[in-house]
């Protein structure tokens, strides 16, 4: 793993000749040896096409391309900063939470509609957050941002999470969600809140969940 975590809110990560990193630009705080940034127009490892999706779900996060023999210093914004390692499984994670990731994983973008119907639509919407989740597989580490810290929950066969959206970070494995109400029709009307709602993570895998409600 190239990441080695500084504090909650830094991480270093190892450059090697002839592997590349992706990072959110503005997130190199500083750096040691020879290394070249370099923005990134092509999406990430998902082409052209990974690019045009995040531009219409509105998530074209700006990418850095990291390249070179070193070490780089990572944050963001003071954001709480959580590595997850990616042994061939697939991480799905809002595209303005990534921070940082190994360029070996492979980038794309999934319509949320297709891993929960109407549903999945639906907490796109009221949540906020895009109807377009960006995914990474493969085997490496990524490096993503929260409020107020990250605990990782496991999701087991026959035992669903239950996660209000708002708090809701990313996650990995064979999941599926789906958007459930938690109040009548009549008592969210009206409401702002994500609280009126509850995302109902099942299968096998685990979700990473924030101390906080509030968005990046």
């Amino acid at each position: 793993m190239p990441f080695r975590e500084i504090n909650s809110k830094m991480v270093e990560a190892t450059v090697i000749p002839g592997q590349r990193m992706f990072s959110q630009r503005g997130a190199m705080l500083a750096y040691r040896g020879d290394v070249t940034f370099t923005p990134n127009t092509a999406g990430g490892q998902g082409g052209v096409m990974s690019m045009i999706g995040r531009r219409v779900a509105g998530e074209a996060t700006p990418l850095m391309t990291v390249e070179g023999s070193g070490t780089v210093m990572f944050g963001h914004g003071g954001h709480h900063i959580q590595v997850i390692g990616l042994t061939g499984d697939t991480l799905y994670v809002e595209a303005d939470r990534l921070l940082a990731f190994d360029g070996t994983l492979e980038q794309g973008t999934m319509f949320m509609g297709s891993q929960g119907g109407v549903m999945g639509m639906v907490r796109g919407q009221v949540t906020g957050q895009g109807l377009f989740t960006t995914t990474l597989k493969g085997h490496g580490a990524v490096a993503v941002m929260a409020h107020g810290g990250v605990v990782e929950l496991p999701i087991t066969p026959g035992r669903p999470v239950h996660v209000d959206p708002q708090a809701y970070v990313a996650h990995h494995g064979d999941v599926r969600n789906k958007l459930s109400t938690a109040l009548g029709w009549r008592d969210m009307v009206g409401r702002g809140s994500g609280e009126a709602f509850q995302l109902e993570l099942s299968g096998s895998g685990a979700v990473y969940v924030q101390a906080s409600e509030e968005k990046l």
